[in-house]
This record gives structure tokens, C-alpha cells and sequence, in this order.
């Protein structure tokens, strides 16, 4: 495999995904994921910019802090963007007054924000608290205002935690905005903004930076919609068999679609990462393209070369990616291990 500072070229700065990242949540605080201790402390003794771009909407961010450093991460308070910090700044802007719909362990972030009469909704984890009668308060809320606003920390399905894996925020907005009618506004990942802020306090382009994270929409997906190249670990939440849904694909502009699922093979084997030895490439780029299947993408010759392992994949949401303007079907690339940032 070609060396990592190759796969690396132009990258001065990694964005980290916390939760299934770093650690693993649980009773206790959870448990650091082995090896990750000593990655980020490599991370942070090289020349690379680190920030830490998290959904965590169970804990404040200075909570969380603690929390890492006690399992032995090298991690700031000023290192992470964090969505409920992010979301109070958006209240004040706008002059919104929520209903809060979160876990107790955020409601000291939004202490200084007025909840009296409230114009809209902000929806976090707030895992017990998610109770028939709390969702139907929220909704109550919604649907008496004349343009109701529903925030939402994050839109994940679902994290891992150390007991399993646990319904995540998503799953909850979803249930507001079909009962409502409505769209929410995602403070958090995979939104484009977050991204953006994130990328801006670490003082980096996006198409110098890289995303590290277990979740291949809200951190992969999201990371490749701002430009950034993106990572998949195989740890945290990561399965094959659950993320067979969020395939990325690749086409090849002189590969005529044969309209089934298995699209025709590039020629230009020297290019198509599809006709590449397992494990050689990864082609990911600074945008993301969807497209129906068995429709070509336009030629796109933006895209960069970084690297990770690849696995199986089914493909019903596809993106385009590819190099030097030429593409084909591609398997999902991803990170197998911490230590291959080594």
C-alpha cells in the first residue's frame, strides 16, 4: 500500500468524531476504544491541526472534557465544537425562545437562554426523558405556532454504547417533523455549518482537512458534502450489514450503464479505483454527487487520492467520486484500524 503521508498530501488539519471514536459511552463514562489514547497523542505530536467535531448531546462540552481526560486524552474544552454551544448561539441570533426537549446533562449550557413562551423546539438525546408524554409536549408546541422551528443536536440513528447499541435523536425528530409536518434544522452533524465552524476554528480549508469518524452519513457523508476527504473506523457503531444503505459509488464516464446493479467495468484500469487490488485506493473528493442508478456522473477532475481499506457493499445511495476524470463503481472505503494513521 502506498505510504500515508502519499494518502495524506495537502492535509494540515483532522477533524475527530468522539463517541465510537475515541471512546465508547456507557455506565461509568464508558471505556476508551484500544489504541486511541496513543493515536491522538501521535496525532497531536505531528504537524497536523486536531479538532474534535462531536454530536455528544448527552453531556456539556466541558463534562465531556473531563470525562477524556480522565481516560488519559490529551483534549481541550477549546478543541471541541459541540452542538448545544453551537445551537444557544443560533437561539440568541435569531431571538428564539425553546422549549427544550434535552438530556439533564446539557440543560446547565442552555441556562442563559430565555424559555419563557417559547417559539420553538430543540431537541437533543435526551434518552429516558424521550417519554410519550415529553414528545407530546413538544409536538403540543409545534403545532400552536403559526411557523414552527424544530433544532435538532445532531440527526443520528443510532450510537454505540458499552451495554449496546442505543436509539439515537434522529429517530425522535423524525417522529416531530412527520406528526408536524415540518422540517427541522440540524445543528450538529452531517449539516454542512457544522462543519464549516468547525473547519474555521481549526483555521484550515476544507479540502485540507480530513474527517475521522464511525458513522458513514453523518460523519463521512457530511464531511464529503463541505470538500473534506473522510474516514470510516471500524469501531463505535460501524457494520457492514447496517451501513449497506450508505454506500458510496463511483461511475465510469466511458463505461456505458447496463441499468442493473452491477454497472459496466472501466477500461481505464490505471484510474478506476472499482479495478484496483482490495485495499490499494480511495478515491474521495471535495463534493458529493446522487445520482439514480445506472445514470453517469459529470467528469469531475477535483477528486484526491487518500487511503483506507474497502468491504462489500449493496448500493442504494450513491455518490460520485473518482480521480483525474475518470470513474467507476467503488467499494466503501473506510479505516480499519486506529493504528493505520500511524
Amino acid at each position: 500500500m502506498a505510504a500515508w503521508s502519499e494518502r495524506l498530501a495537502g492535509v494540515r488539519g483532522v477533524l475527530l468524531d468522539i463517541s465510537g471514536v475515541l471512546h465508547d459511552s456507557g455506565e461509568g463514562g464508558g471505556v476508551p476504544i484500544p489504541g486511541s489514547v496513543e493515536a491522538l497523542a501521535r496525532l497531536k505530536r505531528s504537524q497536523l491541526k486536531v479538532r474534535f467535531c462531536t454530536n455528544e448531546s448527552q453531556k456539556s462540552r466541558g463534562d465531556l472534557v473531563g470525562l477524556l481526560r480522565h481516560m488519559g486524552f490529551d483534549i481541550s474544552e477549546g478543541e471541541v465544537t459541540a452542538p448545544a454551544p453551537a445551537t444557544c448561539l443560533i437561539l440568541k441570533e435569531r431571538g428564539l425562545r425553546p422549549h427544550l426537549l434535552i438530556h439533564d446533562g446539557i440543560r446547565s449550557e442552555f441556562a442563559q437562554i430565555d424559555t419563557s413562551n417559547p417559539n420553538c423546539v430543540v431537541i437533543a438525546d435526551a434518552g429516558e426523558s424521550f417519554s410519550y408524554q415529553n414528545m407530546n409536549k413538544a409536538f403540543q408546541v409545534l403545532m400552536e405556532l403559526d411557523n414552527p422551528v424544530l433544532i435538532s443536536l445532531g440527526k443520528g440513528r443510532y450510537y454505540k454504547e458499552t451495554s449496546g447499541l442505543m436509539l439515537d435523536v434522529g429517530a425522535y425528530t423524525k417522529a416531530l417533523e412527520y406528526a408536524c409536518g415540518i422540517k427541522a434544522e440540524v445543528v450538529g452533524k452531517p449539516a454542512p455549518g457544522y462543519f464549516q465552524s468547525a473547519l474555521q476554528e481549526m483555521g484550515v480549508e476544507s479540502h485540507e482537512a480530513i474527517m475521522i469518524g464511525d458513522d458513514i452519513v453523518g460523519d463521512v457523508g457530511g464531511a464529503q458534502r463541505c470538500g473534506m476527504r473522510a474516514l470510516q473506523v471500524r469501531t463505535g457503531k460501524f457494520s457492514s450489514a447496517a451501513d449497506e444503505d450508505s454506500e458510496m459509488i463511483a461511475w465510469c464516464p466511458s463505461a456505458k450503464p447496463s441499468g442493473r446493479k452491477r454497472p459496466a467495468v472501466c477500461k481505464n484500469r490505471s484510474f478506476c479505483p472499482a479495478c484496483a487490488d482490495p485495499g490499494q485506493t480511495l478515491f474521495q473528493g471535495r463534493g458529493v454527487y446522487e445520482q439514480p442508478l445506472g445514470q453517469r456522473v459529470q467528469e469531475e477532475r477535483r477528486w484526491v487520492l487518500t487511503g483506507a481499506t474497502q468491504s462489500s457493499l449493496t448500493g442504494r445511495t450513491e455518490f460520485g467520486l473518482g480521480a483525474a476524470g475518470t470513474f467507476s463503481r467503488i467499494k466503501r472505503l473506510r479505516a480499519s484500524r486506529w493504528c493505520l494513521l500511524g
